[in-house]
């Protein structure tokens, strides 16, 4: 049948676009004349399987992998040719094309990131890889690029050894805003009159170096009425330090980052801790030293009643939050209510104060119920209300400031608005609707998509994972450039057997992972789907641009938020499903921890303000009331 298909693929032009698993789909096997021969009627859902092969069978494997990949072979060589050389095994075209993972691949990725000759994104690429990537030969990394990653320090100093005292104390440091010590890996030692011991934990002095804007400091002669009385309530609470629960109410674009960052830069700007947090990445990017909750506050990924945070009582995350002033958690109406909760009993708990909420601090929750509930998985009506904050007992504890924004629109008896037509697009039975939509939002033409505010100002939002894939596919194929194509290498632990072949595993695609095949193209926006660096910016939800890509690195920039402009290197990490019930076995994908984001899901778009937006809902709606 295979040799059948290398003919087939001489002879007939449409057959080279199609896979050699999909050609039951447009061909029939004839038994007589061992040939494949075109389907006269269309038919639906012909399933075709290649016969599987384990890894242990080598070659065999890897010829499997390719015709699961590779289109239009007229012959084996055809599978084996990769840029024009013919390679000498299966294996190695495999590892050419990125299919299956290289034995080098971390090498290879700090090697060309190299080419891009800036070392100190090269040294928080390497910290990266220390961190998330689980190198095995970790001092031949350090020796092979040593050289690189020195490079600016060697034009002021001559000294090779202090040069790399200078290498280790910065790659120590990012290392310690990621929650790692240095001295967990097998590097060269630090000297010891380089080695400064320094009892204030790594995150208070992080939170306190950071710098308050000075236009910030000029926010509170702005703020409307309603948002100058939250703002004197909150700082009466806080002078007075008797602790204090408040909501900050609002729709979207009513001013409550506004207040944030004027609450932010007057308590900061008093030389006192002020803790900037928010349910999503979004949304706490742009807040100066913004983190999510989740990352700041060590709250369990999996939780429910009674749970606890996972710092301990005597480490950093627990002395930050003894002194800190003020904490914010922006977007907390879309957080179960079991995590704020989760936060309150260990906050009670470090503070040794059990009957006050929170321990006694100032906590400052915003928020509208009117948009996005928390997820809750196949959950019910009555199951997402429960899980909202206003199911808490805690919710009695708040002062409900900023009650704005209800809605000026005329309602039915069931409370639905009519939209205006000219802001409608009729849908249709085919993709005209969807290209309309894509068209009002985005215009295509490279001065516009060259420009980073362009593409942060702009988005197409949608309810369902599959709806906002399908979108960015559309636009990446729209978006002008070179292409490059990642593929993921995909595995499942304890499956001696391989009862579960990769080409099963590539069209899954889980909640909070990257695609199987993720194509880029200069100047496109991406989206990060883990906290990487929160401290310097890399969080769950950080929007970026690609600047440049190799095979096994990707350049890309910050684009939204205090670290606007950094540039940074991404490489592949194992990626989990956060949800470990999802599957029957477990899961690993090895990706880049990125998405396209010219769509996203409106869950992940929570709290930041968009000029232009396009809404994409294909289906009905409805929002449990809370």
């Amino acid at each position: 049948m295979l040799t059948a298909y290398f003919e087939a693929n001489k002879i007939h032009e449409k057959a080279r676009g199609i896979l050699y698993r999909d050609f039951p789909e447009h061909y029939t096997w004839q038994t007589q004349g061992k040939f494949w021969q075109q389907r006269k009627r269309k038919t639906l859902y012909q399933v075709g399987r290649i016969v599987s092969a384990h890894p242990a069978e080598g070659e065999r494997y890897y010829l499997r992998v390719l015709l699961n990949h590779v289109k239009g072979a007229t012959c084996y060589e055809d599978l084996r040719t990769v840029d024009a050389k013919i390679l000498p095994s299966f294996r190695e075209a495999a590892e050419r094309r990125g299919l299956i993972e290289a034995d080098n691949t971390l090498d290879d990725c700090l090697t060309e990131a190299e080419l891009f000759r800036m070392p100190s994104s090269l040294r928080r690429l390497f910290a990266t890889i220390l961190v998330f990537c689980e190198p095995h030969d970790i001092r031949a990394l350090w020796n092979n690029h040593i050289e690189a990653m020195s490079e600016d320090y060697r034009r002021n100093c001559k000294n090779a050894r202090t040069v790399e005292q200078m290498v280790l104390i910065n790659i120590r440091e990012m290392l310690q805003s990621m929650g790692k010590d240095i001295r967990s890996f097998p590097l060269p030692e630090i000297d010891e009159q380089n080695d400064t011991k320094d009892n204030t934990p790594r995150e208070i002095t992080e939170e306190a170096n950071i710098e308050v804007d000075p236009e910030d400091m000029e926010l509170p002669k702005h703020l409307n009425d309603e948002q100058k009385a939250a703002y004197n309530e909150i700082l009466t609470a806080i002078d007075r330090d008797e602790g204090g629960l408040f909501f900050v109410d609002g729709p979207g674009g009513m001013g409550k980052t506004f207040l944030y960052r004027a609450l932010l830069a007057t308590v900061r700007g008093q030389g006192k801790i002020a803790l900037a947090t928010a349910t999503s990445g979004v949304a706490a990017s742009i807040m100066p030293g913004g983190r999510t909750a989740h990352s700041r506050f060590k709250i369990p990924l999996r939780i429910d009643d009674g749970a606890i945070c996972s710092f301990t009582k005597q480490s950093g995350t627990a002395k930050l939050l003894q002194a800190a002033s003020l904490i914010i958690w922006d977007e907390a109406s879309m957080t179960k209510r079991q995590a704020i909760e989760a936060l309150d009993k260990s906050m009670r708990d470090i503070m040794d104060v059990p009957n006050l909420p929170f321990g006694g601090k100032i906590v400052v929750f915003g928020g509208d119920f009117r948009q996005v509930l928390p997820v809750v998985r196949k959950g019910t009506r009555s199951q997402i209300v429960d899980a909202s904050l206003r199911r808490s007992e805690l919710w009695n504890c708040m002062q409900y400031l900023l009650r704005i924004g209800n809605g000026t629109e005329e309602t039915n008896d069931k409370g639905e608005i009519r939209l205006p037509k000219n802001i409608c697009i009729p849908r249709t039975m085919d993709d005209s609707g969807l290209d309309k939509l894509i068209d009002s939002v985005y215009q295509m033409n490279s001065a516009c998509l060259e420009d980073p505010n362009y593409i942060t100002s702009r988005a197409i939002l949608s309810t369902r994972n599959d709806c906002v894939d399908r979108i960015n596919l559309k636009m990446i194929e729209r978006f002008q450039g070179e292409e490059m194509v990642y593929h993921s290498f995909d595995s499942v632990e304890d499956d001696p057997h391989n009862y579960y072949p990769p080409e099963f595993l590539n069209t899954l695609t889980p909640n909070g992972l990257p695609p199987h095949m993720l194509k880029l193209k200069i100047n496109c926006p991406i989206i990060l789907l883990r906290n990487i660096d929160p401290a310097n910016g890399l969080c769950n939800g950080t929007r970026l641009v690609v600047r440049g890509f190799q095979k096994n690195a990707i350049d890309a920039e910050i684009v939204l938020g205090q670290h606007y402009g950094t540039r940074v290197f991404l490489p592949r990490i194992p990626l989990c499903p956060s949800d470990d019930k999802m599957f029957p076995f477990c899961f690993k994908r090895k990706q880049f921890p990125v998405r396209l984001s010219f769509a996203m899901t409106i869950n992940k778009a929570q709290g930041q303000t968009i000029p232009n937006v396009g809404i994409y809902l294909p289906e009905p709606q409805q929002q449990p009331r809370t």
